[in-house]
């Protein structure tokens, strides 16, 4: 999934960059409030952000994030354990609250919660007819059998499996990706697309094309039993 970070703390944040990114996501780093702050607004799964920030703190992001409407959810990281400074994040509209130093095994599980939240899912798993993904794992089968995807063809499967129907730009899907050092294009996204199609074969749905608009899962019809006469 597309996340931002917002982390002026180097050592920490190529930390957190390698290894989200290592578990599948993309994931855009800021170093300043000021610069976060033209971007905090553009299509992000989730926002990880810093609370001391140089030029605008995470509480002034935050607040100027809920005050455009928008609902992605937010990670707000600190090295304050301040009961007060906790429930000031929470009461502006953070959705969660780490404490630095932490495990990457809780930024894991935390990371996983909020995403499936607002995908609106109870489990870290995805179920799209035969197939099922495990956000956990990173692993993908169909009909129970394990297939092989690369992280990035997860990543993939995960946002149009989660939305059965509606169709996704290669725009789209390129930013939720790959980061900017990575210059993919539209035929990159159309590579990807193949690969999982061919590995997804006995799928019970199939990735359409929609010529100018984008791809969109579609399931199949359930097939009908035969009326006894």
């Amino acid at each position: 999934m597309r996340i931002l970070l917002v982390e002026d703390t180097a050592d920490v944040a190529e930390a957190i960059v390698s290894h989200l990114a290592r578990i599948g996501h993309t994931v855009e780093w800021e170093r300043d409030g000021a610069t976060a702050s033209r971007r905090i607004a553009d299509s992000f799964d989730l926002v990880i952000l810093d609370v001391m920030l140089p030029q605008q703190d995470g509480f002034s992001l935050l607040e100027q994030l809920r005050g455009r409407g928008r609902n992605t959810p937010v990670m707000m990281l600190t090295a304050c354990a301040e009961i007060e400074e906790r429930v000031r994040a929470l009461d502006l509209g953070a959705d969660d609250y780490m404490i630095k130093p932490f495990d990457f095994r809780e930024l894991d599980a935390r990371v996983r919660v909020l995403l499936r939240r607002s995908g609106g899912e109870a489990t870290n798993l995805i179920h799209c007819a035969n197939v099922c993904i495990d956000r956990k794992t990173r692993s993908t089968t169909l009909d129970g059998a394990v297939i092989e995807l690369t992280r990035r063809e997860v990543t993939l499967l995960e946002i149009i499996a989660a939305r059965p129907g509606r169709i996704f730009n290669k725009d789209e899907l390129m930013e939720r990706l790959f980061t900017v050092d990575d210059t993919p294009n539209v035929n990159t996204v159309e590579q990807y697309v193949a690969r999982l199609r061919k590995k997804l074969a006995g799928a019970a749905f199939d990735i359409r094309t929609l010529r100018g608009l984008g791809y969109q899962l579609i399931l199949h019809a359930p097939a009908e039993t035969p009326s006894l006469h």
